[in-house]
């Protein structure tokens, strides 16, 4: 075996009698990947005449060979992985000369999102947060609906809501208007967080609408009909029905990945309206000189990023920016800070040790509802 593997468990493995059961025996003791210091040791075992390891870790080779134990069915790979981080990968079989991406079935962690499933490794110091799962005792808020029709698209909308528990029509709610607003409750558990948030009293009850796009690669990069949309029509039928603050303190919009253009999108085209920008990973692809590089999806991000790098105007007050450091967009999220700096915003920039997923967006909630949003709790304390 290769000196780099430096986990003396999985020696001890390879050096007695190989099966399934044994090997899955070792993997519920002491659990796969082996995770040691700044090293973790991926594990296969089946017949097979390669296998990778296949990641979403932007800068490394997405596409890691395995190497074989022996004559055995017993495979492993050694990669570097600092403290905190979070990845998620699939492992690569090729049998007859064809790869098959599978699940690790080594390790029962899974991370969901709308193109399926993904196996999840935690480096050292990584712990999904509590405050990301139900808690014994916490009011739960609810989930209702509103119906309207939308003259910008020439269709009626379905946009799901969340209420606060104890919600009251003679109460004073701030308003969220969440891009992808049904994917950020079923893979980023945004309707547990807002439990749990305003049951700790980390920010006050609040309404959120779950906005969904009915072609988000449409309406998202820079499309003037969805920033109409949620501005002069979502926004103000939910003022009329419901008891939310009309003022821009108490107005914000989320977004991730190409839900975080169309919010600052929005927000630039109707500047002052939000005053609260919640932009996770950022598909803000631009040009300096040249072409960009990215696919055809991205022209009118490019056009919309340019123009804004151009004239930023003031889209809001305050905004919280997040990013993976291990996704291809950081340089991007990176870059717009001097803008959103130099207009005055308040902005604070958080990066991760993650990747462009859901749970990587879920795990920075708090931090972001909180600071754009202060509960009681908050502002004892400042």
């Amino acid at each position: 075996m290769s000196q780099g593997v430096h986990d003396h468990r999985l020696r001890e493995l390879a050096a007695g009698h190989l099966d399934h059961h044994r090997v899955l025996g070792f993997a519920r003791e002491h659990g796969v990947p082996l995770v040691s210091d700044d090293r973790v040791t991926f594990i296969y075992y089946g017949a097979a005449e390669q296998v990778h390891l296949r990641h979403w870790i932007y800068g490394l080779p997405g596409h890691q060979p395995f190497s074989r134990v022996g004559e055995t069915d017993l495979w492993f790979r050694e990669v570097e992985l600092p403290e905190n981080s979070r990845v998620e990968y699939k492992i690569e079989v090729v049998k007859d000369g064809h790869g098959h991406w599978l699940l690790d079935p080594l390790n029962p962690r899974r991370a969901h999102d709308p193109f399926g499933a993904n196996s999840v490794c935690h480096g050292v110091g990584y712990v999904r947060p509590e405050w990301t799962l139900p808690q014994p005792g916490t009011r739960e808020g609810t989930l209702d609906a509103v119906r309207l029709k939308s003259h910008a698209f020439g269709t009626e909308r379905i946009v799901p809501l969340y209420l606060p528990a104890r919600f009251r029509k003679t109460g004073r709610y701030p308003l969220l208007v969440v891009h992808d607003g049904s994917d950020y409750v079923e893979y980023a558990s945004l309707k547990v967080v807002l439990d749990n948030l305003i049951d700790r009293l980390e920010i006050p009850p609040l309404i959120a609408a779950l906005s969904n796009p009915a072609d988000r690669l449409v309406e998202y990069p820079g499309d003037p009909r969805h920033a109409s949309h949620l501005t002069e029509e979502l926004v103000p039928h939910l003022e009329a029905k419901l008891p939310v603050v009309r003022r821009p303190d108490a107005r914000g919009i989320v977004g991730a990945s190409f839900g975080a253009v169309a919010s600052l999108y929005t927000a630039w085209r109707y500047p002052g309206f939000y005053g609260r920008m919640l932009l996770q990973s950022g598909s803000f692809a631009f040009t300096d000189i040249g072409p960009h590089h990215r696919s055809r999806e991205f022209d009118p991000v490019v056009n919309f990023i340019n123009a804004f790098r151009k004239d930023p105007g003031k889209p809001a007050e305050r905004a919280f920016v997040s990013c993976g450091t291990y996704e291809s967009l950081i340089y991007e999220n990176r870059s717009m800070m001097p803008f959103f700096q130099r207009i005055g915003l308040d902005v604070r920039f958080v990066e991760a040790r993650d990747g462009h997923n859901w749970e990587n967006w879920r795990d920075r909630l708090r931090e972001g509802l909180s600071w754009l949003f202060p509960g009681p709790l908050w502002m004892t304390y400042e």
